[in-house]
């Protein structure tokens, strides 16, 4: 599922544009923060996903060979 850091990506980019407009650097760095971090959920989901399918070609591939 790649849309497990949606929610993060969205909150920080409201955080961000909430510290341009206040002039709040505080709040720009934690919004690219929570940005950062809907990124590496998203990157994580996909590594996931790709070790689940190649677990399944292994064991496919062993069942053919046994």
């Amino acid at each position: 599922m790649r849309t497990v850091g949606l929610f993060d990506k969205l909150t920080g980019r409201a955080k961000k544009a909430a510290g341009d407009i206040s002039d709040n650097p505080s709040l720009r760095r934690e919004g690219r923060q929570e940005e950062r971090k809907g990124q590496a959920k998203d990157e994580l989901s996909r590594t996931e996903e790709t070790a689940e399918r190649k677990a399944e070609e292994i064991g496919n591939l062993e069942r053919k060979t046994s």
